[in-house]
């Protein structure tokens, strides 16, 4: 073969191993979602007596689920400036951008003092860095997404998408596994309060051993190359000066659509991991004006919780074939009718003792994978090129304010509602889905368009 012939066969752009796209895909979805459920398990832990210190534990838990939802604001606007530059510039340095800047924030909030020390600047620059944390968010699933599928062999999109959703689940797996640790060294003989020793120092290790997982991060992340799509845009002069404009003006429908495809998965999803640590560690018969619960302690719920999110990590990697095989429309409308009854199972479940609680994890933990794991194909094949990082990210992200920034406050007002019972709750979650299978039978399958467009 001749030079000439040669250089004409090799392709354009260096092609990422297979390894290597997995791993990068997985490993930062996996950073970002440890950080991420660090703070919600803190949020309920430790940050109403530390932060948030009214004397009603009610309202301090909604005080911290507000800063919670705070980052969720955040999101989109992450996504708008994150899709910006990945559009522009390239999915690799913005990846490092977001990774960087959450793993920064995670670990200042391990050094931040506490309302007891320095009053109000505490939860104020709690706030700060919890917007942070969901600005970097905001840019760090959709490039993810889009490492994993723009690299993806042909009929295995939905497969390799599951990669950067799988981050979730094991991100959860170590963030609580680790604050279970932590709180198994540091007891408490009030199985409803964290120990002393917990509160003054335990709780932010977590935090800053974020570090260490933000250096393999970017080790992985550093030695990508671009996707080919991309840099077959950016040859033909297919990027835009503002992609955020092009897809509000051009590919708005796609913009609504995908972002109620998220719903019930973002309500679930914040239900299951949130909302669920709450109810599980109340008190039956709870004092001081707090609200009934299921009585478990810390350490019983969470290892409860771990094997529920196994079933999360299983049936994500298992919806890839599934949407591949079916297409991702027909699976997801199955799943969102499952999460609808569901939702109307909450009470004979959660009322029907330990194995009827371990019945609802498993169950409520399978669905979220099944909803979740499609999406990692599904938005990303919304949008062309030069705007699917941008347009993919808003989806996702103004998805996490209708559903996850205002999910967890929303379950504790129903749980009041309802006197204690989850009933309402889920209620709220069934109304939710009802949502997304209008979104999803309104629409048209993805399975088949072409990502290099």
């Amino acid at each position: 073969m001749s030079t000439s012939t040669a250089a004409t066969a090799a392709p354009a752009t260096p092609a990422n191993p297979r390894s290597r796209v997995v791993l990068a895909s997985l490993i930062g979805t996996t950073i970002e979602f440890y950080d991420f459920y660090v703070y919600a398990t803190a949020a309920v832990l430790v940050f109403p007596h530390l932060f948030f210190p009214t004397g009603d534990p009610t309202t301090a838990l909604l005080a911290s689920f507000a800063v919670f939802g705070a980052a969720m604001v955040a999101r989109p606007l992450g996504a708008v400036i994150f899709g910006h530059l990945g559009d522009k510039h390239g999915r690799k340095a913005t990846l490092v951008g977001a990774l960087l800047t959450m793993g920064i924030a995670t670990f200042l909030i391990g050094l931040l003092p506490t309302y007891a020390m320095v009053g109000w600047l505490a939860p104020l620059l709690l706030v700060v860095l919890r917007i942070a944390q969901g600005f970097a968010l905001g840019g760090e699933w959709s490039g993810a997404a889009l490492v994993a599928t723009e690299n993806a062999p042909k009929g295995k999109r939905a497969w390799y998408g599951t990669f950067p959703q799988l981050g979730a689940p094991i991100g959860f797996i170590i963030a609580n596994g680790l604050f279970l640790v932590i709180a198994a060294a540091l007891p408490s003989d009030d199985p409803t309060m964290p120990s002393q020793a917990f509160l003054d120092w335990g709780w932010r290790i977590p935090f800053l051993f974020s570090v260490v997982m933000v250096i393999v991060g970017l080790w992985v992340r550093l030695r990508l190359v671009e996707s080919t799509a991309f840099s077959k845009a950016s040859k033909e002069g297919k990027l835009k000066k503002l992609p955020l404009g092009e897809v509000f003006k051009h590919h708005w429908k796609q913009l609504i659509l995908g972002t109620f495809f998220m719903l019930a998965t973002y309500v679930l999803f914040y239900l299951m991991t949130t909302f669920s640590l709450s109810y599980g560690r109340a008190a039956v018969e709870p004092v001081d004006g707090a609200l009934p619960g299921l009585g478990y302690s810390y350490n019983t719920f969470v290892l409860m919780l771990i094997g529920g999110v196994v079933f999360f990590g299983i049936f994500t990697l298992l919806s890839g074939p599934w949407a591949d095989k079916w297409g991702r429309r027909k699976t997801l409308i199955w799943v969102t009718l499952a999460i609808i009854v569901f939702g109307l199972l909450w009470v004979p479940l959660l009322g029907a003792g330990f194995w009827g609680v371990m019945l609802w994890l498993v169950v409520g933990f399978s669905l979220m994978g099944m909803t979740f794991g499609p999406m990692g194909a599904l938005l990303p094949e919304l949008f062309p090129t030069n705007v699917r990082y941008t347009g993919s990210g808003i989806s996702y992200n103004v998805s996490s304010i209708l559903g996850a920034a205002v999910a967890p406050f929303i379950a504790v007002a129903l749980w009041g509602a309802g006197g204690g019972s989850p009933f309402w709750v889920g209620i709220y979650l069934s109304v939710m889905a009802v949502l997304t299978l209008i979104a999803l039978l309104v629409s048209k399958e993805t399975k088949d368009v072409d990502m290099d467009a």
